[in-house]
């Protein structure tokens, strides 16, 4: 399938719509704890057993979107939506055949494998087209997007627990509603592979800079560069102090306020991670779109500077001040989503628009890295805690000291990052796809 080009006249403003119809739909992976009750009690499974769809989609995608970057950037914004199309409505087709038949291992295999290669290619199908598209706020283009992967929950949320309520949680209901979910997801993701086009030129706006100025490195060459593994430490570091709250958010709300004379209920923790969940998606498209202000080297170092203060805050005065608990949290949940928005935009400015979305791929190793040691950190050090007698914010304290600590090693490879060498360069962006012939055996 040949990247569609965009006829005189497209305007540019339909793309962001293109993205936001595919990852609003794959967003939905961060509503799947809605489906996880409904599951134990249907299917007889253990709380670590209806975690591992989720657990094996969040694997699958990072490594779909760093094995699958050079096809995406290869065959185009429209083959990759398609790709993400069918391997995430398959997978729910597979898990509600799955719930059906009561055959768990389906639920796994459609959701976390099949549907997780849906995420990972989903994720950077548009990112390197809407970087030619808006070469002038890159970061406002892949933030707009990615937004939509932050937000796809507050839809889906409400939406699964509706179904549930009216089709019944016994496995026949759960199958209709994953049922739904894959025929919906089909068609509104359909409205992104049929609006994405690539610009007609480097320039699609004529007062705006080319795309492809400046220099240009391969996805094969990016990674051999100290840029590329710097960045993967400031992401996976960043991420690592978000997804540290974000994975805990209501039992930790929950435990720093327990003795006190304020505690905080149930409906209130649930409330406390829906403005999380909020801080996140607001943060992805606000400090992005700052960062074409400010440069993305100075957003990095709010998000990694400012958060370790967020986090000494939380640690010192938290347990005293419940605003001040709820305002810190907030604060480091829009650099989580944040950061996120803003990679692709500092990919682009130090490796170029040429194969940016195959280096985005492979940057999110990071992710996948940061999902496992974020959670492992916070629970694991809480529960040795609790084994030793202490509650409340004491669960925490050394987490968070932490936390800051990886923040501080992010700060500091966001300091090392430099222009890349001359001798990474392809050698103009004319000679790109000369390039790219030469290297497929070896990028593929």
């Amino acid at each position: 399938m040949s990247p569609p080009v965009a006829p005189p006249g497209w305007s540019r403003w339909l793309v962001p719509p293109a993205a936001l119809s595919v990852h609003l739909s794959i967003g939905q992976a961060y509503a799947w704890s809605v489906f996880k009750p409904p599951l134990e009690s249907a299917l007889g499974l253990s709380g670590t057993q209806s975690a591992l769809p989720f657990q094996l989609g969040i694997v699958m995608l990072g490594l779909s979107a760093a094995f699958g970057g050079t096809l995406v950037e290869r065959n185009g914004p429209r083959w990759a939506m398609t790709v993400a199309l069918i391997c995430f409505s398959s997978g729910f087709l597979l898990s509600a055949l799955g719930a059906a038949t009561e055959q768990y291992w389906l639920i796994v295999l459609g959701y976390g494998f099949v549907g997780g290669i849906g995420l990972g290619i989903g994720y950077i199908s548009p990112v390197s087209t809407l970087i030619k598209w808006f070469p002038d706020r890159p970061g406002m283009a892949t933030g707009i997007a990615i937004m939509g992967f932050g937000g796809g929950a507050l839809i889906a949320s409400p939406w699964s627990a509706q179904m549930l309520d009216s089709f019944g949680s016994d496995s026949s209901g759960i199958a209709l509603a994953f049922l739904v979910h894959g025929l919906s997801y089909a068609v509104f993701m359909l409205l992104g592979v049929l609006l994405v086009r690539v610009p007609r030129s480097e320039k699609p706006v004529e007062s705006a800079p080319s795309a492809f100025e400046g220099p240009q490195v391969s996805a094969r060459n990016a990674v051999r560069t100290p840029q590329f593994w710097c960045l993967w430490v400031v992401l996976c570091m960043n991420v690592t102090a978000g997804i540290g709250i974000l994975e805990k958010a209501a039992p930790m709300i929950t435990d720093f306020f327990k003795e006190t004379s304020t505690p905080v209920s149930v409906s209130a923790a649930a409330g406390f991670v829906a403005l999380l969940s909020a801080a996140n998606m607001a943060g992805r498209i606000g400090w992005s779109s700052t960062s074409d202000l400010i440069g993305r080297k100075n957003i990095y170092r709010v998000y990694l500077g400012v958060g370790a203060v967020m986090y000494g805050l939380i640690a010192l005065f938290g347990d005293s001040s419940k605003p001040l608990f709820i305002l810190c949290a907030l604060v480091i949940l829009s650099f989580y989503g944040g950061g996120f928005a803003t990679i692709p935009a500092y990919l682009k400015d130090l490796f170029g628009a040429y194969q940016v979305g195959a280096i985005h791929g492979r940057l999110l190793t990071a992710w996948s890295t940061a999902g496992v040691l974020g959670p492992l950190i916070v629970n694991w050090i809480a529960d040795r805690q609790e084994d030793a007698g202490k509650s409340g914010s004491d669960l925490y304290g050394l987490s968070f000291v932490i936390m800051i600590g990886l923040l501080v090693v992010g700060f500091v490879a966001n300091e090392l990052v430099r222009p890349v060498n001359a001798r990474h360069h392809i050698p103009a962006p004319r000679e790109a796809a000369d390039a790219a012939v030469r290297q497929q055996p070896e990028s593929a």
